[in-house]
């Protein structure tokens, strides 16, 4: 059974850093798209940030590229998402989702049905 269990998150203050870590059981990370999505209070779900495990492709959403970074360590079947420089903005639900290599790495990280298989989601608060 394939499954996604984030951890992670937390309060920390506009300017600091947190690492988020997606663990995946019950499937090969290599045959997916990874991404990172989060929901803020009366948003839509946005995807930040996906990759591709077989060739390591990455895209950000424009709001966070420069500080976020996703990362894979295949031999942990794990995805972190490395957030620097927080804003208050970036206070949501952060998700991560696995979803078959159907098209490039950008286009499924705009259309959340194409990620099947979501974690529980954990909390990231960034205030003063």
């Amino acid at each position: 059974q394939l499954q996604l269990v984030e951890s992670g998150g937390g309060l920390v203050q506009p300017g600091g850093s947190l690492r988020l870590s997606c663990v995946a059981s019950g499937f090969n990370l290599d045959y997916y798209v990874i991404g990172w999505f989060r929901q803020a209070p009366g948003k839509e779900r946005e995807g930040v940030s996906c990759i591709r495990s077989s060739d390591g492709s990455t895209y950000y959403v424009d709001a966070v590229k420069g500080r976020f970074t996703i990362s894979r360590d295949n031999a942990k079947n794990t995805v972190y998402l490395q957030m620097n420089s927080l804003k208050p903005e970036d206070t949501a639900v952060y998700y991560c989702a696995a979803g078959p290599r159907l098209t490039s790495v950008q286009a499924m990280c705009g259309i959340n049905s194409f990620f099947g298989s979501w974690g529980q989601g954990t909390q990231v608060t960034v205030s003063s």
